[in-house]
């Protein structure tokens, strides 16, 4: 993605040694990477899902200081562009080992092995599941854990939101905007979080609250249709139907379980599997830290955890210089990447819809004349275009995109050779040959990094991958088409989008065709979608949830493989 470093096979050499690697890529993370690259050491922040973290999934935010009203996203994009103008590293990747023994730490990740003098365990927290009765079967049927993702997929429909904390009051308000009607299951006797955020959803028209009730059971065929609940006072259980030939949702927000599947067996943890720090975000192992919503602390917002951030960088910072002189090691000093217009390649002019001017700010296309530089080849952008608005915005997008770089050309399809589901824009090589990859709609959002990758990925050299995970895509020899649903919105979706595009980009046998499902409606009902990301293996496997390139090959059919 742009911006991002690319893992390599060194393990001592400066050019893989970091002051810092910083494992997650939400507000705390974010904050420490800006306070380590501004104070001039190297760091490398590693991120498995989407940088940002948790707080992406929020529509509104209007309690972080100075801003009056803000999105999840925005903030935390503002973040990185911030940490990575003064030369923060960042890498979208799986943290999988680490290793304390040496004199400066290994950690393992799914995209190479890196080292650093010190570690920030900044991995955030999961949504927890609750555990009734059909819960983890209707997972993309009708229940769901992101009301940003999948609240649209339930409009003019009734939805159910299990939970009593800020999550549940504040994204029930949120869900108003779709669904016909919300009702609020909360198990204790009121809300747990502010008065404020409780009296907006008790006062609002469209949302009924339930209170000292718990979530028994849900079922149905495809879908939802039935939910049943019990009241822990009286007894009295109720099941809901929604109208003949209606499904539903049911959102859960019951809270976050920490990620410390990497420190799990360090002693570092306190009874409720949080990690215990000091004042300065220091745990027990010498070298590690942690901050945000991993931690202990009663507090888990946005603003904790930048100071989290702040204060772990500033421990780090005499933690780095004291092994630097210990080692005799120095990493190569950060980078500074402010904006400069003269790296853009000016030659092209692309027309633009009316009353703009541009589609990528001028920190986004420094970041994109990176990615252009390393790729091996040039690709050709084929257009598929119909009469929609959104086909006018598609090519504007890609002139634009191919405007600044000599790597990047078009051809906009003739109607008859557009083939189904336009528009689109699929990746192909100068001498005709298809590299599998194919986006039906706009690739913005959260999207775009996914089609920037898979703009490297298809011109080469693309992302390493281990070499068991290569050698199983390089074996597969039946056709394996996979249609990938998703919405711009979800944060959860590039995680999969990329695994599918990287495999498609190594095997002419696969191929990977993303939609935003926005524009095409008809796939949302022909695939009983209700929750994103979907996807869909030779039009008959149907899976949700994100995934990586090793938990998408454990899906296909064996019969796919050689042996």
């Amino acid at each position: 993605m742009p911006g991002e470093t690319r893992a390599t096979d060194h393990e001592t050499e400066n050019e893989n040694l970091y002051d810092v690697l910083v494992i997650g890529g939400g507000p705390a993370g974010l904050t420490a990477a800006l306070y380590l690259a501004r104070a001039r050491y190297r760091v490398l922040v590693v991120e498995k899902d989407h940088f940002g973290g948790q707080i992406t999934i929020t529509a509104e935010v209007v309690n972080y200081p100075g801003l009056e009203r803000t999105s999840g996203t925005a903030l935390t994009d503002s973040m990185r562009r911030q940490a990575q103008s003064f030369g923060a590293e960042f890498l979208l990747a799986g943290a999988e080992r680490l290793d304390f023994t040496g004199k400066v730490k290994t950690v393992t990740t799914t995209r190479g092995v890196f080292q650093s003098f010190g570690i920030l365990l900044a991995s955030g927290a999961h949504p927890r599941m609750i555990g009734f009765r059909g819960e983890d079967s209707f997972k993309g049927r009708g229940v769901a854990y992101c009301a940003t993702c999948d609240g649209e997929f339930f409009t003019g429909r009734d939805i159910i939101v299990v939970g009593g904390g800020f999550a549940a009051a504040e994204e029930s308000v949120f869900l108003t905007r779709y669904a016909r009607h919300v009702t609020i299951l909360i198990r204790g006797a009121d809300f747990s979080c502010a008065k404020s955020a409780a009296d907006t959803a008790r006062s609002h028209e469209k949302i009924t609250v339930l209170t000292n009730t718990t979530m028994e059971e849900v079922g149905g065929d495809t879908a939802l249709r039935y939910a049943r609940w019990r009241n822990t006072q009286t007894g009295e259980t109720t099941e809901y139907r929604p109208p003949a030939g209606e499904s539903f949702g049911v959102f859960v927000f019951a809270g976050y379980e920490p990620a410390v599947e990497l420190v799990r067996d360090l002693g570092v943890l306190d009874e409720r599997g949080y990690v215990i720090t000091d004042g300065d975000q220091k745990t027990t192992v010498e070298g590690l830290y942690a901050a945000g919503d991993v931690c202990v602390k009663n507090l888990r917002q946005v603003v904790t955890a930048v100071g989290d951030g702040a204060k772990a960088a500033a421990a780090l910072e005499k933690y780095a210089q004291i092994r630097r002189e210990a080692t005799g090691l120095w990493p190569v000093p950060p980078v500074t990447r402010l904006p400069r217009e003269t790296e853009i390649n000016p030659e092209k002019k692309p027309e633009y819809p009316a009353g703009e001017d541009t589609f990528f700010t001028p920190e986004i296309k420094v970041q994109l004349a990176g990615v252009f530089k390393k790729m091996a080849r040039p690709l050709v952008l084929h257009l598929a275009l119909d009469d929609r608005p959104v086909s006018k915005e598609l090519r504007y997008f890609m002139e634009e995109l191919s405007a600044m770089t000599d790597k990047l050309s078009l051809r906009v399809l003739p109607p008859e050779s557009c083939g189904r589901d336009p528009p689109w824009v699929g990746l192909y090589l100068e001498d005709g040959t298809y590299r599998g990859i194919v986006f039906h709609g706009v690739p913005g959002g959260h999207e775009f990094n996914s089609f920037i990758v898979a703009l490297y990925n298809a011109a080469g050299p693309g992302q390493p991958l281990e070499a068991e995970l290569e050698q199983a895509i390089r074996a597969i020899e039946a056709p394996i088409a996979m249609k990938i649903l998703v919405s711009l919105t979800c944060t959860m979706c590039p995680e999969l989008v990329m695994s599918a595009q990287r495999m498609a980009a190594e095997n002419p046998h696969i191929t990977a065709e993303a939609y935003d499902l926005n524009h095409f409606p008809d796939l949302r009902e022909q695939y009983r979608v209700m929750s994103v990301p979907c996807l869909v293996i030779n039009d008959h496997l149907v899976s949700f949830g994100k995934k990586n390139v090793r938990e998408l090959l454990g899906l296909l059919p064996a019969d796919t493989v050689s042996s």
